[in-house]
């Protein structure tokens, strides 16, 4: 299953690391752990954010992949089941559906 992780780095953290001259090792080194389909670096409210699609297999192993962006960075999470278009289409037969049963 794919999931996106939004890993938003308080900021103090981030100039440690960027004063330090480790920001960008760090953050590559946990990229290549993490070994996403696609990563992304961006900013939210002044935070500097990264969003981070991976596949997970098991439910079990988004704890795994996460704590390294706490430990490492200090970061605060949010984990979301994310679907390529044509998952979206497969799913929109059901969606349909269930939207008939709570409206008729």
């Amino acid at each position: 299953m794919r999931f996106m992780i939004t890993s938003r780095i308080p900021v103090e953290k981030a100039n440690q690391l960027a004063k330090t001259g480790s920001l960008h090792s760090t953050i590559h080194s946990i990229v290549e752990e993490l070994k996403p389909e696609a990563a992304y670096f961006s900013d939210i409210e002044g935070a500097r954010v990264g969003y981070i699609v991976v596949n997970i297999d098991d439910a079990s192993q988004i704890s795994a992949r996460a704590e390294t962006l706490f430990l490492r960075l200090g970061a605060a999470i949010e984990v979301h089941r994310v679907m390529s278009p044509e998952e979206l289409g497969k799913a929109t037969p059901a969606i349909e559906q269930a939207s008939q049963e709570e409206y008729s």
